[in-house]
This record gives structure tokens, C-alpha cells and sequence, in this order.
């Protein structure tokens, strides 16, 4: 698809919600480092719109280079939600997601502007999208206690592959080192008794999904020059800022990718270059699964590399009329 090809979809798409008994949404997803915050900074302006984060860890303050979060000053020009909402050590689930998010496209809504979904975060866009049955799942310590039986029977492999039984599409979705969201994702489906994906409800919005196309090795380059911009950026300074005030590395928050490859250098274990490298080849392999997730999906509208840069220089931006 062509840039014109897109912003002509993308005008008759929201032209056309004023006649749809839904109101319409936009979701910009794909892989990590494929440039989904750039193109949704871009049709924000030119479509007037604002950004829902569909990410997993930019939810936490204080967790800024890590996570690629937007600067202050463009979130001021276009405003962002689920963004710095929760402190390090707070819990945020699907279930919370879901809540937060609808709540945020209906505030948009109400503005006469478009919603906009940007982030790689699989589980969370479908559960918007899919309108997603989520019944509240509190913490079962029997349950918990088994699988910590299992952890220490088999490690994390062995928890992934019970995950991957259960439910390989949440599964699909979580980095298998990622202990403690693995764990949560069985014990909801244990309590549950069902997968997720067969929780959808009815659609509440006229969807409009769009991805970037970039040919797979150009992408892993993408992923590694953005470890190595992480580190000139002052990553390093960030997560010890973040365990001197107290965080510890075993929070959720701090497992995920970006923040625990980091960990054995700062102990003074392992030389820098061979955590990057770690977390370069952890990153690639964490897209490859990503890349299996969205490609299954036919509704989205992939544009090629080529024209993803042509529509990011674009200088001329396409105002709409707002919705009446």
C-alpha cells in the first residue's frame, strides 16, 4: 500500500464513521523498533488524532529510556494516554488495560478527534479490539503455590510450555524468561478455565489497523541501533536511579526486556557488550514472535519501508474536518 493509498483509505475510513453505528479507531501495531511511534505521530497531526499507548511497561514512571517513551514536550502537542500512570511497583494487568483504554477512546471520542492505538503489545489491542470478556481473576495462593512447585521443578522453560499448551496465544505474546507474566497468565487461565482469545465479545469500534512492512534484517538493524542509542542516552543512569530508590530488580516492571539484560553488569558479572549483545539477540527473537502475532491478522494494511519513510518526511499535513 502507498502513502496515497493509505491517507485516501485512512480519509474515506473516517469520513465515513459519521455513518457507522461505530466509532472509529485506529491502531498502528507491528513489531518493536519498526517505527510505530513516528507514523502514529504523523497521522495523529494530519488526521487529528490522539495516541493510546498499547505498551506494557511505558505505563510505569521513572522508566523513560528503557521503554522509548515520547518526550514531555511532543505529549504536550499531542496528548497521550496510558502513559507514566502507574509507579514501578505497581500491578498492571489486561483487565486493567482494557478498562483504561476504552475509557481513554471514549474521552477522545467525546473531543471529536480519532483514537489512535499505537504499540506492540498483541494481547492488549486485541482485547480492546476483540472486545475481550476479561472477569476479574484475583491472586489464588493455591494455585500460585502449585506453580511455583513447577517452577522449581522445571525452571521458566517448564512454566513457558504449560503457558504454550494452555494458551499459545497469550503465550505468544510474553518473553518465556518473563517468569512472573507467565505465572499470571496461567493462573488466570487455570482460574478461568479458558484461553483468552475465546473471551471475544462483540466489536465496540470500526477498526482501521496499519503496520510497517520492513524486510526482516532491516529490522533486527533497527533493534540493534536502538540498544546502542539506549546506552548513549544514559539507560545505564536510569535503572540505577530506579534500584536507589528502592525498585528491585524482581519486579514485573524490571523483568522485562530493556531493564534485567543489564543487571549482571551493574553486579559487576558480566562486561557490558555481552549484555547488549544478549539483549540484541533477546529483542530480535521477542520481534520474530511478534512478527508471527500480526501476521496471522488479515485486517491489517502493511505499507512498505519506502513509503513509511515517504509518509514520515512528509512535510504537508491533510487536516479533516472534525467529526460533527
Amino acid at each position: 500500500m502507498t502513502m496515497t493509498d493509505l491517507y485516501h483509505h485512512l480519509s474515506l475510513f473516517i469520513k465515513g464513521a459519521e455513518k457507522s453505528q461505530q466509532e472509529p479507531l485506529i491502531v498502528i501495531c507491528g513489531p518493536t523498533a519498526s517505527g510505530k511511534t513516528a507514523l502514529s505521530l504523523k497521522i495523529a497531526r494530519d488526521f487529528d488524532g490522539e495516541i493510546i499507548s498499547a505498551d506494557s511497561r511505558q505505563i510505569y514512571k521513572k522508566m523513560d529510556i528503557g521503554t522509548d517513551k515520547i518526550s514531555m514536550d511532543i505529549r504536550k502537542e499531542i496528548p497521550h494516554y496510558l502513559v507514566d500512570i502507574r509507579d514501578p511497583d505497581a500491578t498492571f494487568t489486561m483487565a486493567d488495560f482494557k478498562r483504561e483504554a476504552t475509557a481513554a477512546i471514549n474521552a477522545i471520542h467525546r473531543k471529536k478527534k480519532i483514537p489512535i492505538i499505537c504499540g506492540g503489545t498483541g494481547l492488549y489491542i486485541s482485547s480492546v479490539v476483540e472486545n475481550y470478556d476479561l472477569p476479574k481473576a484475583p491472586p489464588d495462593q493455591k494455585i500460585r503455590d502449585e506453580l511455583q512447585a513447577e517452577y522449581e521443578k522445571g525452571g521458566a522453560e517448564h512454566l513457558y510450555k504449560m503457558l504454550m499448551e494452555l494458551d499459545p496465544t497469550s503465550a505468544a505474546k510474553i518473553h518465556p524468561n518473563n517468569v512472573r507474566y507467565v505465572a499470571r497468565a496461567l493462573e488466570i487461565v487455570l482460574q478461568t478455565q479458558k484461553p483468552i482469545q475465546s473471551r471475544r465479545g462483540m466489536p465496540l469500534y470500526n477498526v482501521f489497523k496499519i503496520g510497517i512492512d520492513w524486510p526482516r534484517e532491516v529490522l533486527y538493524e533497527r533493534i540493534n541501533r536502538r540498544v546502542d542509542e539506549q546506552i548513549q542516552e544514559g539507560l545505564l543512569n536510569e535503572i540505577k536511579t530506579l534500584l536507589s530508590q528502592g525498585y528491585s530488580e524482581n519486579l514485573p516492571s524490571m523483568s522485562g526486556l530493556g531493564y534485567k539484560e543489564y543487571f549482571p553488569y551493574l553486579r559487576g558479572e558480566k562486561p557490558l557488550e555481552e549484555c547488549k549483545e544478549e539483549l540484541k539477540l533477546s529483542t530480535r527473537n521477542f520481534a520474530k514472535r511478534q512478527l508471527t502475532w500480526f501476521n496471522k491478522d488479515e485486517e491489517i494494511f502493511w505499507i512498505s519501508p519506502h513509503d513509511y519513510e515517504t509518509i514520515i518526511k512528509d512535510k504537508h499535513a491533510r487536516p479533516l474536518q472534525k467529526l460533527a
